[in-house]
């Protein structure tokens, strides 16, 4: 288990070196001299000439690129052209902000999806069946910006249960913070429960049908005890893989949802950041992002080990290719 995760770590270094790379590079093809941005109508040229001294904007591109790794590495994403805060300052008032509504999102996805997947495979060709697949079917089908909509007409104003708009931080008031990010939250995770419940039944579907399912039940488990632990068990590792993806593109930020409910999360900065053109702002962002994503993985492949014993044993006596070239001869 611990080579595997040091294996895993040791490719996630290089991964992020070259998105890095990546990300400085594209940033470079944006249109627009960042020195006339931040000169503003100002466009004296001793002041723009100062400016790309002071950026290093006047040094060559790979020069560029190693003193802003520097500055990344020692936790310093640079400072934002628009309002004069540190990019770090900036992410760090994002975040928590993007991570309540997305763990909120990701949360109700699998309180509706997981389940709503395994009753309709165990209750294949049945009304139950028919009910998941069309709720999976309005899910997918429903555009985000649409229900959001719905649901401040209906709870804000109509009913005048929910506020229709703004954030509140857990930290003020938890009540206030919730009855705020319910909304978005829900409509974030009712496409996303759509799409597990549609992978959740087709993985329970192949499962049931194997082997080892029919040797339980031949055994006389209880039909709960052979869908619980011995079929649900081994239709989790699709639904990880899937969760994980889901997870980080609620991370990133929903941009759509974000500015229908006025929540400042990271995808209305990183919109703000594309439009003012404050390159240091998205060059943060989209990094801190892709970090997300990278370890979502290393999370995921873990859980993947902790759901199935098998792999454990593959993780453990796997063999290195001149090693097992060895044994071979």
């Amino acid at each position: 288990m611990l080579n595997f995760l040091a294996r895993r770590i040791a490719q996630i270094v290089p991964t992020l070196f070259f998105v890095s790379v990546l990300i400085f590079s594209l940033q470079q093809l944006l249109p627009g001299d960042p020195a006339l941005v931040m000169a503003g109508e100002e466009r004296d040229p001793a002041v723009i000439e100062q400016i790309r001294q002071q950026y290093r904007l006047n040094q060559p591109i790979p020069v560029q690129y190693v003193y802003w790794l520097k500055g990344v590495l020692s936790g310093n994403f640079g400072e934002s052209l628009r309002n004069k805060m540190p990019v770090r300052e900036l992410i760090a008032q994002k975040l928590p902000v993007t991570l309540q509504l997305g763990s909120m999102a990701m949360l109700i996805a699998l309180l509706i999806g997981i389940p709503a997947g395994i009753v309709s495979a165990v209750k294949r060709g049945t009304v139950w069946d028919y009910g998941a697949n069309l709720f999976a079917l309005w899910g997918i089908s429903t555009p985000n910006f649409w229900l959001g909509i719905m649901l401040i007409f209906l709870f804000s104003i109509e009913l005048g249960w929910l506020p229709a708009s703004g954030y509140v931080p857990l930290t003020e008031n938890w009540r206030a913070s919730l009855a705020a990010t319910i909304m978005p939250a829900f409509v974030l995770g009712n496409a996303i429960s759509a799409v597990l419940m549609r992978h959740t039944r087709s993985a329970m579907l192949q499962v049931l049908e194997s082997d080892y399912v029919r040797t339980a039940r031949a055994k006389g488990l209880s039909e709960r005890s052979v869908i619980l632990k011995h079929a649900m068990r081994n239709a989790l590792t699709p639904i990880i893989t899937l969760g994980a993806l889901e997870l980080g593109t609620l991370l990133s930020g929903a941009v759509l949802t974000e500015q229908i409910f006025s929540i400042p999360g990271f995808g209305k900065l990183i919109v703000d950041a594309v439009f003012n053109r404050d390159y240091a702002v998205v060059q943060g962002v989209v990094l801190v992002t892709a970090t997300v994503y990278i370890t979502l993985n290393l999370v995921a492949d873990v859980a993947y080990i902790l759901v199935n014993p098998r792999l454990r044993g593959w993780t453990h006596d796997r063999c290195r290719p001149a090693r097992c070239s060895h044994r071979a001869s």
